[in-house]
């Protein structure tokens, strides 16, 4: 049975590396593009991290920090990252447990971008990262970006926050 709280991140709560990841956590997808951003206080020193998977092997992965940033754009800033590592002709599947990112890239930025960029409430928050976003996911029609369970245990998306949340710690 699982002992942390549901939404609780075990990479986070253990402050666990990737090496220590790999070792713990085998379920989930074994291939695609993963996502994550992290916050220490929103806004507040941030990172992201995204890795690439093929048959449960890294591909490609990258992470970065930012001294004072919000949780929405480090989710943001993982996705543009993520959506790098693919070609425009391939058909890749692309994890993140920001729902958010989901439905503003799968649902939202289109009419924003009829609206001349606003939404019908007001402008878009973040708009150079949802911009970079979309036209990274437009460019690449092969990608599905897909929802996943934050935090429960998929090594990939376990493995993608600890590279978000890596500025925390000595080692990645």
């Amino acid at each position: 049975m699982n002992s942390r709280r549901r939404g609780q991140s075990a990479t986070r709560s253990q402050n666990l590396t990737t090496a220590e990841v790999i070792v713990r956590y085998t379920d989930g997808p074994t291939s695609g593009v993963f996502t994550d951003g992290s916050c220490s206080g929103n806004p507040g020193p941030g990172g992201w991290g995204a890795v690439r998977v093929q048959d449960g092997q890294v591909v490609h992965e990258r992470y970065g920090f930012e001294p004072e940033t919000t949780n929405n754009r480090m989710e943001l800033q993982a996705m543009i990252t993520g959506l790098g590592f693919i070609e425009p002709g391939e058909t890749v599947d692309v994890y993140t447990d920001s729902k958010l990112v989901v439905d503003t890239l799968t649902k939202w930025a289109a009419g924003w971008e009829k609206r001349g960029w606003r939404r019908s409430d007001g402008p878009v928050k973040n708009l150079d990262l949802v911009q970079t976003a979309y036209w990274l996911s437009q460019e690449r029609p092969g990608v599905h970006i897909r929802w996943i369970r934050a935090h429960d245990g998929s090594r990939w998306n376990e493995y993608a926050d600890a590279l978000a949340s890596a500025y925390m710690r000595d080692e990645v």
